[in-house]
């Protein structure tokens, strides 16, 4: 199967010594280094460039934090000096276009480095699957694992990222994804530009909640669960770990799964 083919993932370094450039370098971003949920999508990610011959790159070690945590938690210097590093790395290998699956560095190198001099065509992961699956180099069949012992047709329903949608206006990409699979994609009452956050955007991922009478993941698992669907697609590695938190504080974690676009796709690829 697909999900358990070899992979490569070449750093820019490796490919500069040997005289090559990449068509895209794929940022991966510090949970898609180092947290161990979100490296599975780093992974199926790279599997899915792998198989289709998309010749791409890494920094590795090389690669800093983009500085939007810093900055969203009102820290402008540490902001400006990550931003700044990262500038001078992308800027010494030449970088012209980049490809991630976390929407807040995403946010952040497209909108908020080119002040600082950083100028690069910045494209979400999610946008990027969908020109694969467009361009006819993505191609999806029916079933697997996802649909395993399901009678009928699986539901999915898609939390929107707010840095993805409100933030850069993208709703219509991984929707396109998803409407690839086989499976029905049904949506939250509150959806797209009516998005409700998952509560992790601005800072509030690396801190304890506010007291209050409901913490906002548990809010939105509801709308989730209300669709009826069994699995809630995700685009971003701070929505999946909310996420993931309100399906246990439901405790539906053996009926209801959370998964990224990359790994939902890779499982239904030819």
């Amino acid at each position: 199967m697909l999900k358990e083919i070899e992979y490569k993932v070449p750093t820019m370094a490796e490919m500069m010594s040997l005289g090559e450039t990449p068509e895209i370098l794929f940022w991966v971003g510090c949970a898609g280094s180092f947290d161990d949920r979100y490296k599975k999508v780093t992974i199926a990610f790279t599997k899915i460039l792998n198989h289709v011959g998309i010749k791409f790159a890494v920094l590795g070690t090389e690669e800093s934090c983009t500085g939007d945590p810093a900055r969203r938690a009102g820290n402008e210097f540490l902001f400006q000096m990550q931003a700044t590093m990262n500038i001078q790395v992308l800027d010494g290998y030449g970088v012209k276009k980049i490809v991630t699956a976390c929407p807040h560095c995403f946010n952040t190198l497209k909108n908020e480095y080119p002040a600082l001099g950083g100028n690069y065509e910045v494209i979400h992961h999610a946008t990027f699957l969908q020109q694969l699956i467009d361009a006819g180099k993505v191609k999806v069949q029916g079933g697997g694992e996802f649909n395993v012992g399901v009678p009928t047709r699986r539901k999915i329903t898609y939390h929107d990222s707010c840095y993805l949608g409100r933030a850069n206006d993208i709703y219509e990409a991984p929707r396109s994804v998803l409407e690839a699979l086989d499976a029905d994609l049904v949506e939250m009452k509150r959806c797209k530009t009516k998005g409700l956050c998952c509560g992790a955007g601005g800072g509030q991922m690396f801190k304890e909640p506010e007291k209050g009478k409901k913490d906002i993941n548990v809010e939105r698992i509801e709308d989730a669960l209300a669709t009826g669907a069994t699995t809630i697609a995700v685009a971003c590695p701070f929505c999946m770990v909310m996420m993931s938190d309100g399906v246990k504080n439901k405790e539906k974690e053996d009926s209801v799964k959370v998964y990224d676009l990359a790994e939902l796709l890779l499982e239904g690829m030819k």
